[in-house]
């Protein structure tokens, strides 16, 4: 048996081999190229560069080949762009041409072959989900509806971290409890649900299973097996395992949400038709009229728990972290708050708009420490044409907005933590794409449509706990460790950090 697979497995290399270099050829003669390493047959580049595509590696290559560069990566073609004026012709100019996605063996598994809306290719099942999903969850109707239980919950956490001893003396991981958070401000919104504590087994459940599938599809180490489909068998047990993961998040979610919320919904129907519906209400509905099936309920589902409870976390992270390393920053936030709402008045919502520091630190944030640094990957159906070189069909295209924003040919020091950049120099940039520097949320089609609820968290947030606590590394330490994390998009920190809050007394 392993003799016949040796057999199999030579003999497919071979072919390979032949038709890579046929294909290499013609090509050759076809195609103008963007630049890059040379590549060797079947392996490409993969043997040159490794796995490891974060943000700063590309970035690495790009001041290496120019501001377009093509990776040939076992069969994938792998096309980054660095510089402001083609990050505009791919999400703008020719956001149709490159505006569907391309995935890998693992993202197959999680979204369904893309039966999700992040992930699938453009058209008209991506318009019609990016519709059904605009309304209950991407407006300022809904930023209006919920805020009031954002404010809830993050005034829950102030009471907590106050009500711990150890906070103001040894230091607590406050991420455990932003988590929980986090979870809330979107389940009420999707389900009109939330957890009581961080001790509630369902939430205790839930976390698990997006841990680990947050762990396993932003991993690089399986991308071997994605670029060199003959070493797929090699993934078996590692693609067995993301099935597994998958299969009981979406049994969770259906069995204790959308089937509640289901049950929920038919025995109030008619005894209360004005009370408000929850985001799943809406979906539920969809699906009713044939327009969706379970299937991308589910995904919606999926894509709501990674896309916006995850990366937003990851920011409020690196917010804390910045403050506590940036104590003089820390202080001018607290004076403004304190100056425009008064000592001890909770910061709310729409206080976030009458505090420019406030917004400042934000965009700050998001522009050092960019949740999703490469944004989500784009990909042409067709051959097309890019700074003048020729991409070919079905290439994965990067933008690498983390170096956008973070080129000193482009930005005064970039390196910095200097809120103060978007007050001064770079005042009529935003975090909403009108300056394509600076891309937290990606622009165009494919754009986050989540920075409509994201910014307004991460605002009341950062406010009320900058307003309620002085946030300090613990004893004997001058700074928090801010070491990243990258994975095949996203940018986390590595050691989630413990913090020291002493209560302010007002």
């Amino acid at each position: 048996m392993d003799l016949l697979l040796l057999e199999k497995a030579l003999l497919g290399l071979f072919s390979a081999i032949v038709v890579s270099i046929l294909i290499s050829k013609l090509r050759g003669r076809k195609f103008k190229l963007p630049p890059g390493p040379v590549p060797v047959p079947i392996f490409g580049n993969w043997l040159q560069v490794g796995d490891d595509l974060n943000h700063r590696n590309l970035t690495d290559m790009a001041k290496k080949f120019g501001d377009i560069f093509l990776l040939r990566m076992g069969q994938r073609n792998l096309t980054v762009v660095s510089s402001p004026e083609l990050a505009k012709d791919v999400l703008h100019t020719q956001g149709v041409e490159f505006g569907s996605r391309t995935r890998n063996v693992v993202f197959d598994i999680f979204t369904g072959k893309g039966q999700d809306m992040v992930f699938t290719v453009y058209g008209e099942h991506w318009r019609k989900m990016r519709r059904i999903m605009t309304v209950p969850f991407f407006t300022n109707k809904v930023v209006q509806q919920y805020r009031a239980g954002w404010e809830d919950e993050i005034d829950r956490v102030v009471q907590d971290v106050r009500k711990n001893p150890e906070a103001a003396t040894t230091g607590i991981v406050i991420r455990k409890r932003l988590q929980l958070m986090m979870y809330n401000n979107m389940y009420r919104i999707m389900f009109d649900s939330r957890f009581e504590s961080e001790d509630d087994p369902l939430f205790l459940q839930l976390k698990a299973l997006n841990g680990e599938r947050s762990k396993l599809a932003q991993s690089f180490d399986y991308n071997y097996g994605d670029f060199i489909p003959i070493l797929r068998p090699l993934l078996r047990g590692y693609l067995k395992m993301c099935q597994q993961v998958k299969e009981k998040r979406l049994h969770l979610f259906k069995k204790h949400f959308v089937d509640e919320r289901k049950r929920i919904a038919s025995t109030v129907k008619h005894a209360d038709s004005t009370k408000l519906k929850c985001a799943m209400d809406h979906i539920l509905e969809a699906q009713q009229k044939g327009e969706i099936n379970e299937d991308n309920v589910l995904y919606i589902v999926e894509n709501i728990n990674v896309a916006a409870i995850e990366t937003t976390l990851w920011s409020i992270e690196w917010g804390i972290a910045e403050l506590v390393n940036h104590p003089h920053i820390q202080q001018k936030l607290r004076e403004e708050i304190d100056s425009v709402l008064g000592p001890g008045v909770p910061i709310t919502e729409p206080d976030t708009h009458k505090l420019p520091y406030l917004q400042a630190v934000i965009k700050e944030t998001l522009r050092l420490r960019m949740a999703i640094p490469l944004l989500v990957p784009h990909m042409n159906l067709q051959n097309a044409k890019l700074g003048g070189y020729d991409i070919p069909a079905e290439s994965k295209v990067l933008v690498n907005a983390w170096w956008l924003a973070n080129n000193p040919a482009q930005w005064k020091n970039p390196e910095e933590f200097r809120p103060e950049r978007f007050l001064e120099e770079e005042a009529k940039v935003e975090a909403n794409g009108n300056d394509f520097r600076y891309l937290p949320f990606g622009v165009g089609r494919r754009s986050c449509p989540g920075i409509i609820l994201a910014m307004p968290i991460l605002g009341i947030t950062l406010g009320r706990l900058v307003q309620s606590f002085e946030l300090l590394p613990p004893p004997g330490q001058d700074k928090i460790d801010t070491s990243e994390k990258g994975g095949q998009f996203s940018l986390h920190i590595l050691n989630h950090s413990t913090i020291v809050a002493k209560p302010r007394v007002f």
